[in-house]
Parts: C-alpha cells; structure tokens; sequence
C-alpha cells in the first residue's frame, strides 16, 4: 500500500511516497523499517505507542490501536507535528 512519508522522515526514504505491505498497522510499520532502517523507532516508542508528535491516518482517519487491521488498497499518512512560536 501507499505510505505517505513527512518531510522530516525522508532522509530515510529519499521520498514522499514509498510501498509497503501489513495486515495490521505494526507489521506495516516493521516492513517500512525493514526497507528503511531506524524509520520506525522515530515515530514509535519504546513502549509500541505513536511518539507524541507523530499521527498517523489511515484513509484520512487518525489511528492510535498499532493492531489496525490494514487491507491493500489502503493509503497510510504519516504527519509530524511542527512547533515553533
């Protein structure tokens, strides 16, 4: 499935949209880490949790349950929140 990647995270990537495949959002996020090392552990934490200043949505929800179920023609974004002042 399509994985939208936010800018801050396309160091790993080299690019905005790349393919991935998941039957639940976690194992969907293993297979981007296995493709692009060290991806996962900045949008997850040690405690399997989204990092609070990542959201993830899956066909425009946002999903927090990383045992989502995912089927093919889905289309994941990952956004990163920015702050500033």
């Amino acid at each position: 499935m399509k994985v939208l990647i936010p800018s801050p995270l396309r160091s790993y990537t080299r690019k905005p949209e790349v393919e991935a495949v998941g039957g639940t959002l976690s194992e969907l996020l293993n297979d981007l880490d296995r493709q692009f090392p060290g991806i996962r552990f900045r949008m997850i934490d040690e405690q399997n949790q989204v990092r609070s200043h990542i959201r993830i949505f899956v066909n425009g929800e946002q999903v927090f349950d990383m045992a989502r179920p995912l089927h093919p023609a889905d289309a994941v974004d990952i956004v990163q929140a920015l702050s500033g002042g």
